[in-house]
């Protein structure tokens, strides 16, 4: 008899659980294998395209300027807010920008990239469009229809009130200015972060009159309801005003790092008219100090770009209004000769005086400086305070950071300094009494136009010391003492005289 052979298929193991297994360790394999690769990618990718022709989005766009070119509030804080995100890392395309510290690296998300966010179990999708017209950056908000009523209001007050917490915790201060090339296609104002280590307290002035300035600003970050009670802008003025090299500008950035405030600098010989002017005012924020140094002389040169009547009304006019909780500074070398209506109460509200250095603001100095606080050579100095000589603090403190390996030797330098200028007030003293006790006087006097009256001697004695107080700093230095153009005209004078 023949046996037949029957050949059987091979039989996999029926139990359930190495059947599972087998698929897991299967999937996990195929999955790492992909992962490698930008199969996976596609894949998701194209499941996506696919998901959404199965729903119907609703869409919003959030322009960064309106039509009048001012700059959208919203759409700085969602950018924020998104660049906060884990998903911008995700982005095909993601720009990497160092941060305030050397080690800190900031992700923003680059032009016509797409972003996911979820919020409340739903999905919502941010597009960062780049206008070709203008240039200008518009985010487009997708969402499903389906959702739209239920998280669209909830989901944009939860990115304001995630942007400021994110504020509060980095409270970083920028400074901005109208230095922006076309800014019809880039908006008026470009800024940097503003790192100035000044504050109020390391200021070289009185410590009361410090005191009373911080406690007017706290005051006035309290004032709202006040404000607004009386019918008034929430903002308050201050004029700063003193010879230069007094702190004005170092006292400004210690009041924004005080108020936590960003600083518009306004450049006015950057601005074409009394319009600019006005719109430069729109586009700055809330929270924000507004600056105008060296305003005197503006005023003083007659420029025919802004004219007395913009600055009037920059300062407290109808477009003031346009905004609260703003800080406007005006820095002067003098007030003396500038229009009153400047001057008067709702167009400045407090005058601060930068004064030049007395002995108590030298001793700041010092210890500051130096870290002395008492030494045998401060009687000297204060005699020396008490004849009229003066120096401005920016004069002193060089001198001090120039010697500060020998706290002596910079004292003894600083005696220097301040006796040329004692003798150069005494010579300047005689000659003005010569001048008034005869009219031969004026036969001495080189013409210096409107502004003042300068003598030889007077020049000799204040060139000299010039030169004196050269020798004190380092040559690599720039000389912070200008001679007055004054000066200079009776300088070239003599040096003609002495040629012929």
């Amino acid at each position: 008899m023949f046996h037949r052979t029957i050949l059987s298929p091979i039989m996999f193991p029926a139990n359930p659980i190495l059947v599972s297994a087998i698929l897991v360790v299967g999937s996990f394999l195929i999955f790492r294998l992909l992962s490698r690769t930008s199969l996976l990618f596609n894949l998701k990718k194209w499941w996506r395209l696919l998901e959404d022709n199965f729903h119907v989005y609703q869409f919003y766009k959030v322009p960064q300027f309106n039509e009048h070119m001012q700059e959208n509030q919203l759409h700085r804080k969602i950018f924020t807010y998104l660049n906060s995100l884990p998903s911008v890392e995700d982005s095909d395309f993601t720009n990497l920008f160092s941060g305030n510290k050397s080690n800190d690296i900031n992700l923003v998300l680059d032009s016509n990239q797409t972003l996911l966010d979820t919020f409340l179990g739903a999905r919502v999708y941010w597009v960062n469009e780049k206008l070709a017209g203008n240039g200008a950056n518009t985010l487009v908000l997708k969402i499903r229809k389906k959702d739209k009523r239920r998280i669209l209001r909830p989901y944009i007050q939860h990115v304001l009130a995630s942007f400021e917490e994110i504020e509060s915790r980095k409270k970083e201060v920028k400074l901005h200015m109208n230095t922006v090339p076309e800014p019809e296609k880039n908006g008026r104002w470009t800024s940097v972060p503003f790192t100035h280590p000044a504050t109020i307290d390391t200021a070289v002035m009185d410590s009361d009159l410090k005191n009373k300035v911080k406690s007017d600003l706290e005051a006035f970050l309290k004032s709202k309801q006040y404000y607004n009670r009386l019918g008034k802008v929430w903002k308050r003025s201050y004029l700063l005003y003193g010879p230069s090299g007094t702190g004005k500008s170092t006292f400004v950035a210690g009041m924004a790092k005080f108020l936590s405030y960003d600083i518009y600098d306004v450049d006015l010989s950057k601005v074409a008219d009394d319009t600019d002017l006005k719109l430069l005012l729109l586009q700055t924020t809330n929270k924000s100090m507004i600056v105008i140094e060296d305003l005197d002389r503006y005023l003083a040169a007659q420029s025919t770009a802004v004219s007395l009547s913009g600055v009037l009304n920059f300062m407290d006019g109808i477009f003031s209004c346009c905004g609260e909780e703003r800080v406007m500074v005006f820095t002067m070398n003098g007030k003396d000769q500038v229009d009153p209506t400047v001057l008067r109460p709702g167009r400045i509200d407090v005058h601060i005086q930068f004064p030049l250095c007395d002995f108590s603001a030298f001793k700041n100095l010092a210890n500051s400086h130096l870290g002395l606080k008492e030494h045998k050579l401060f009687p000297q100095v204060e005699e020396i305070f008490q004849t009229g000589a003066s120096l401005s603090p920016a004069e002193i403190g060089e001198i001090m950071i120039s010697n500060r390996s020998s706290p002596t030797r910079a004292l003894k330098s600083v005696i220097t300094a301040l006796q040329t200028n004692s003798d150069s007030r005494v010579a300047a003293s005689k000659v003005g009494q010569q001048l008034t006790g005869s009219a031969s006087g004026r036969s001495v006097v080189e013409e210096t136009g409107d502004t003042g009256l300068f003598c030889r001697e007077s020049v000799h004695t204040v060139r000299e010391f010039r030169k004196l107080y050269g020798l004190f700093r380092r040559s690599s230095r720039k000389e912070s003492i200008d001679l007055d153009s004054n000066e200079k005209e009776n300088s070239r004078h003599e040096r003609r005289e002495s040629l012929g």
